[in-house]
């Protein structure tokens, strides 16, 4: 436990830089500091400096007449160097303002960026670092962007994670000067693919601004996927088309309001839990400069950050002062930026105490659920860090949803044959009830997922067992060896008909199921037209063609498939649920009962399923019936390997049966209606949705069946 930092800022809607009454107020938390000097940068780079005044909350102001928009700046901060304290002041460094709303550019890796000598880490290092940061950049107040005309609740959503350049770097239909910007993601060419596969939430990969690690850019590449922050305030100016001084901010909302038209929600993947500074031994450029005990976790002797990020440091959320930062970063997004959302990296790490414990009830959430510009903004948790206890999957409580990991890891080993039995594939497909339906939470809390920016694509998925990270330049050594993937019999692309039809039809399936399961979905940009990493499984540092979306080679019968089952995720909200569902008998509108439940599960019989075939380990098939009063769809779920006989459930269940959506090939399952009793056969490992008329009155009702309808617990 580190001793307190007093004391906090009084308010903190002072801090950062302020255009106001002819001029600029730049003001600074920095308790510990003894003297703080503003330095204005020109653009011949010269450097005039400002003695700032200390008042007595620890926050240290200057104003400047004449000085507005465009203007950049950075901070120069004096105190002791005391590493035995948490304290590493060097006024030799210029650092970046926590509050700067934009940044210039990255880092020059070669310049002298460390507080330390290259001796020691607990030397300090009296180079002036001017010529090697970012500069932070006065921005004006301008209007906000254009709001969603329909506001879309988390359960109503199907969330595309993407990454801003990635998704138009090679895009051919929109201008080549715009690609891999904000602006060319809000083309209009860009945003009709999203409209065009039903999708209705875009979940950016980190528009924080961000630097690239040292030791990554020693190997000669450089951080891609952005979960390195710098600025909480800033959107990172390298996918600004038009400019870093300011220009980032106007374009990122312009990009919001073109999505907002559209009727995409923006829901931002933020790294509050750990910063771009790295560990003491890193670069220092903001945080660590202005007060490394403040806003870092330290081990017990001060020296050294508490790692439980895997990052280097950890971002100290049980300081006030510090605390206050990643809200007033949150509500800057929503009331300026105009975004609908936020996904939480290594959420837990924001949930912990001073000492280091991991704590629920952290007033983090307090405030998030207390505060009335965030009370309707989209929560999401990857509700894990790496520190002791950091798995929390489950237990972030209504108001917030979660990374399923559970989902992921289940589909993947059901199609490829690695697990037994059907149990946890029914409460997989329930929202993962087992982990998420208590406290007063809904669906919405399960955020599935088969694929992430983290691991194998779809494709990739189906085509490679191994790994093939050789382009890291880390002797294939990083990612996780955990792929539950499945080649089909031959390691990489092949020309071999067989070996690709069967890897197209376990694609299909995979996003089937992610897309037929109650919860949220969440589809990884381009899974839905077969992307390829060509094996690699973690291409955060692969600012290249490996990560960017190849538009021209695509996978239509995926992309097919994926705005089918989307449009008929949209047209029923049965099959999207917000409250979990449990057997229950039906009535209809005069309270007659309709001899029919809200979900049953049945086997190939057409009969439900026994407490015996719930436990048959060999089993590899189930039929999900979900229904209303005035509707019904079966959902077949079939990871056999060869055809399966099924017969279609008979009265009440139905009246008729149609085949609306299947991940089969043409011709395999039947176009014309069919009546209760149908025998059809389902070819092995396929996946069919077929809509079910019902009678939404009753009628002679046969019983419910006495055996135990619902699955035994996963």
């Amino acid at each position: 436990m580190k001793a307190p930092v007093q004391p906090s800022p009084a308010d903190t809607s002072v801090l950062g830089a302020r255009v106001v009454d002819g001029g600029t107020r730049f003001s600074l938390w920095a308790p510990r500091a003894t003297r703080v000097e503003l330095a204005l940068v020109a653009r011949d780079r010269r450097q005039t400096n400002h003695e700032m005044d200390r008042q007595e909350d620890g926050v240290w102001t200057v104003f400047v007449h004449g000085v507005g928009a465009q203007q950049r700046y950075g901070f120069r901060v004096h105190g002791p160097w005391d590493p035995g304290t948490g304290q590493r002041f060097n006024p030799a460094k210029l650092l970046i303002d926590p509050y700067a709303r934009a940044i210039t550019s990255g880092v020059d890796y070669s310049g002298p960026i460390f507080d330390h000598t290259a001796e020691s880490n607990f030397q300090p290092d009296p180079t002036d670092s001017f010529a090697a940061v970012p500069l932070s950049v006065v921005v004006a107040d301008s209007p906000r962007p254009t709001p969603l005309a329909n506001p879309l609740s988390l359960s109503d959503m199907v969330i595309y994670e993407t990454h801003v350049k990635g998704y138009t770097r090679l895009h051919p239909q929109v201008p080549e000067h715009l690609r891999g910007t904000y602006a060319g993601m809000a083309y209009h060419s860009a945003i009709e693919h999203l409209v065009a596969i039903g999708v209705n939430a875009v979940e950016f990969l980190p528009t924080h601004h961000f630097v690239s690690e040292p030791f990554v850019v020693g190997r000669g590449l450089s951080n891609y996927w952005g979960y390195n922050s710098l600025g909480f305030f800033a959107p990172h100016g390298a996918y600004s088309s038009s400019g870093t001084t300011g220009e980032q901010v106007t374009e990122f909302k312009q990009m919001v309001s073109s999505l907002h038209e559209a009727g995409i929600a923006v829901i931002l993947d933020v790294v509050y839990n750990h910063t771009g500074e790295g560990g003491h031994d890193g670069p220092t450029l903001s945080f660590r400069g202005i007060d490394h005990g403040a806003y870092y976790r330290l081990t017990d002797d001060q020296r050294n950050d508490y790692d439980v990020t895997g990052c280097g440091n950890a971002v100290d959320t049980s300081d006030d002062a510090v605390l206050r930062l990643v809200m007033d970063s949150l509500r800057y997004w929503v009331t300026d930026m105009g975004v609908d959302g936020f996904r939480f990296d290594l959420a837990t790490t924001l949930i912990r105490d001073q000492f280091h414990h991991v704590d629920q009830f952290h007033r983090l959430k307090q405030l998030i659920a207390e505060d009335p510009i965030l009370t309707d903004v989209v929560m999401i948790a990857e509700p894990w860090d790496l520190g002791p206890y950091g798995y929390q999957v489950g237990r972030w409580g209504p108001g917030w949803g979660e990374w399923n990991d559970r989902f992921r890891g289940f589909a993947r080993d059901f199609w490829r044959g690695a697990v037994g039995g059907v149990q946890e594939l029914a409460t997989r497909m329930c929202a993962s009830s087992d982990i998420f339906d208590h406290s007063g939470r809904d669906s919405s809390a399960s955020i599935n997922f088969v694929t992430a920016h983290d691991g194998f694509t779809m494709r990739d998925l189906v085509t490679y067992d191994l790994k093939h990270n050789e382009a890291n330049n880390e002797r294939n050594r990083d990612g996780t060896d955990d792929n539950r993937s499945w080649n089909h019999g031959y390691e990489g692309e092949t020309e071999d008909a067989l070996v690709q039809a069967a890897r197209r039809r376990t694609a299909r399936n995979l996003m089937a199921t992610l897309l037929l399961a109650a919860g949220v979905p969440m589809i990884t940009a381009g899974d839905e037209m077969g992307r390829t990493q060509g094996g690699n499984n973690n291409a955060y540092c692969q600012d290249s063609p490996v990560s960017w979306i190849n538009w021209t080679d695509q996978w239509e019968d995926q992309a097919e498939l994926t705005s089918a089952l989307l449009r008929l995720r949209a047209d029923h909200p049965i099959l999207r649920p917000r409250a979990f569902r449990h057997h229950g008998e039906l009535t209809d509108a005069a309270g007659q009962r309709l001899g029919r439940s809200a979900i049953a599960w049945f086997c190939e019989s057409g009969t439900e399923m026994s407490v015996e075939q719930w436990h048959d380990m060999g089993r590899r098939s189930v039929c999900l019936y979900v229904s209303d009063v005035a509707e019904a769809f079966l959902i077949v779920l079939h990871g056999g390997a060869d055809p399966m006989a099924l017969t279609l459930p008979g009265a009440p269940w139905a009246t008729s049966y149609q085949v609306a959506v299947h991940t089969g090939t043409a011709g395999e399952l039947p176009t014309k209606p069919l009546r209760p009793g149908t025998q059809i056969e389902v070819p092995g490992r396929t996946v069919v949705v077929l809509q079910v008329s019902v009678r939404a009155t009753a009628a002679t009702a046969l019983p419910l069946s006495p055996e135990s309808p619902e699955p035994p617990t996963a």
